[in-house]
Formats: structure tokens, C-alpha cells, sequence
């Protein structure tokens, strides 16, 4: 069976990133090595090669599920993303506030036209 604990090294993650993103990227891509672990050894003993140790197995699910726990805790404690997110609305807050809605609508109007000519 493959090794829990062969992984390569690690990939390069952006110095600039928040720790709770650095740590959300390395759960991702621990739960892909074990996922994909899991699906190599399932199709190994689909073609008859070989069975699946359970003990590896169940060692396998457990770590997938740890991982996923730890990833879900830092979802909900709002990484990266959520805290860009608080950051626009409270930029669009506080340039709502400076300008009379004539203005605003102008900017909004502006903003619009660049987000669809950029594709977001």
C-alpha cells in the first residue's frame, strides 16, 4: 500500500498569503494525496491485483476526515477570501458615504462597464 507519509515537497505558496490561507491551500492539496491514494489502491484491487489493507484504509479515511475538519474550521472562522470580502464592502461604504448618489451611481455605472469588459 502507499505510504501516508510519502509526501513530496511541498509546493511553493505565495509569501504574501495570510497563514490561515497558506494552511487552507496545504489541506487541499493533503486531501487530494489522499484521495487519489485511495482511488489508486481501489482500482488496483478492481483489476484483482491486490486487496486493500483495511488498516491503511481506515488509517487513510481518518486522516481525510481530520483534514477535512480542519479545513472546515478554517472556512468558518473566515479566511483570506471572506476577510477581501468584508474589505470591499467597507470600501464601497465609505466611498458610498463621500459622494452624493448622482456621483455613486456614476462610479457604480463605471464599475460595472470594467467588470463586464474584464469578464469578472
Amino acid at each position: 500500500m502507499t505510504d501516508l507519509h510519502n509526501a513530496g515537497p511541498l509546493a511553493a505558496i505565495s509569501p504574501g498569503l495570510p497563514e490561515d490561507q497558506r494552511r487552507l491551500i496545504e489541506l487541499d492539496d493533503d486531501i487530494a494525496k489522499i484521495r487519489t491514494q485511495i482511488a489508486t489502491a481501489d482500482l488496483a484491487r478492481q483489476r484483482g491485483q491486490k486487496s486493500i489493507d483495511p488498516d491503511w484504509f481506515h488509517r487513510a479515511r481518518t486522516a481525510l476526515r481530520h483534514l477535512c475538519r480542519e479545513r472546515s474550521e478554517l472556512l468558518a472562522k473566515g479566511t483570506g477570501r471572506r476577510r477581501r470580502e468584508k474589505l470591499k464592502d467597507a470600501l464601497i461604504g465609505v466611498l458610498r458615504e463621500r459622494h452624493d448618489p448622482a456621483t455613486w451611481d456614476g462610479i457604480l455605472a463605471e464599475a460595472q462597464i470594467r467588470s463586464e469588459r474584464e469578464g469578472l
